[in-house]
């Protein structure tokens, strides 16, 4: 199972299931960690699962505390440090004014923001950052980050197990598997991005 010359599944037994449970607490609320593959490292550990070479309960339980413990550490910085991030009004990217819009957006649509972003790379990272920013209540966030990290592992993990225990000879599939999980996750993304631009651009 070898992926631009790295071999998946030697790869993760190596690093065992102590490298996973870090990979997806970096990558939920450690900034430095957007460019980490939550989705597809899930889907992979579930289908060595499958093969006896991890077990499947610590992945689910230790993964979904994890995935918790990070988006809870990202409000934390949000909430600690947003202002004063976002206190310099000669920035344009880091601009006080954006912590009106994340009070906002968080205010409406901060629940299933905190979700449905769990499934999108890159987006994930950022949004518990940015829900303390915003100074979304924390029992709010905090329910909804429970749900969500619990969701996301939960069905990533398992979908990954139950087709290695399915399909024979999975091993063949499962790069293409994680090829199509890539791509799927980005689209919301991307989508929304060519909608922004084409808002921009229309008269």
């Amino acid at each position: 199972m070898e992926f631009f010359g790295l071999d998946l599944r030697t790869a993760l037994v190596q690093i065992g299931h102590i490298g996973i449970l870090a990979i997806i607490f970096a990558e939920s609320g450690i900034l430095a960690g957007f460019f980490l593959p939550g989705d597809s490292l899930l889907f992979t550990a579930g289908f060595l699962a499958s093969a006896g070479l991890l077990n499947l309960w610590v992945l689910l339980i230790g993964g979904s505390i994890a995935a918790i413990l990070g988006d809870s550490f990202g409000y934390y910085l949000g909430n600690r440090y947003g202002e004063r991030v976002f206190s310099r009004q000669d920035s344009g990217l880091f601009h006080r004014d954006h912590i009106e819009r994340a009070k906002t957006y968080f205010a409406r649509y901060g629940p299933i923001t905190l979700v449905l972003a769990r499934f999108i790379p890159f987006i994930r990272t950022f949004v518990p950052v940015l829900a303390g920013v915003g100074k979304m209540r924390y029992s709010t966030f905090l329910t909804y980050n429970v749900f969500g990290g619990i969701f996301w592992v939960s069905s990533m993990t398992l979908l990954g197990y139950f087709l290695g225990e399915l399909i024979p000879d999975i091993d063949r599939y499962v790069l293409p598997i994680v090829a199509a999980i890539v791509i799927l996750s980005l689209m919301p993304g991307l989508i929304a991005l060519v909608r922004n631009r084409r808002s921009k651009n229309s008269p």
